[in-house]
């Protein structure tokens, strides 16, 4: 498991919110359109603000104040770069290609290139996050998920479309809510642990 250094310490406001911050005007619009689905949906929320964090091992402070792990998403692409795939899976959990090609049916799989995760899902490097799937209208990503997220937690902790801020999220209401909203579905994979 990745941990910080003395000299990666980031700013985290301790104080969970709940829902949407009472003024958003200084927030990015793909973070507010996030708040605005999530709203229209009915669907509850907790938030804390901190500084942007780039790695899953900055998350750990996270996890401990939203009470649930932040899920390491990953996304990723087949060796033609004509299927894309978005991976949830624990933070904590090291991932290996071998063990997602075959389950899937796709050999070769690797990272694909933030021009592709821009354009398909209006996110950057550092900031993916389950929720950008919303802006996926074409379908073009499929959505793929560790049996561990959704059958060892009732929530799933991910960026609101920004690396700022981190959400606590029911795991039913992601999946029974959300994910029809947007239009996609997932696929259940079995990662293993080390």
């Amino acid at each position: 498991m990745e941990t910080l250094s003395s000299h990666e310490k980031f700013y985290i406001d301790p104080v969970l919110y709940h829902g949407r911050p009472a003024e958003d005007s200084g927030r990015l619009e793909k973070e507010r359109k996030t708040y605005d689905l999530l709203d229209r949906l009915s669907i509850p929320y907790d938030r804390l603000d901190h500084e942007a964090l780039p790695t899953i091992a900055a998350c750990h402070q996270v996890d401990q104040i939203l009470g649930t792990p932040i899920c390491k998403n990953l996304f990723l692409t087949n060796a033609q770069k004509t299927k894309f795939y978005l991976l949830l899976m624990p933070g904590g959990k090291k991932f290996k290609t071998k063990d997602l090609s075959h389950q899937i049916g796709s050999s070769r799989l690797s990272f694909a290139g933030p021009e592709y995760l821009e354009q398909f899902l209006n996110l950057t490097p550092g900031s993916v996050t389950i929720l950008g799937l919303m802006n996926d209208t074409e379908n073009r990503v499929q959505l793929l998920i560790d049996r561990q997220v959704i059958e060892g937690h009732p929530f799933i902790g991910c960026h609101p479309c920004i690396n700022t801020s981190s959400l606590r999220l029911p795991t039913d209401q992601v999946l029974t809510h959300f994910l029809p909203a947007v239009h996609h579905d997932y696929i259940l994979v079995d990662l293993p642990d080390e």
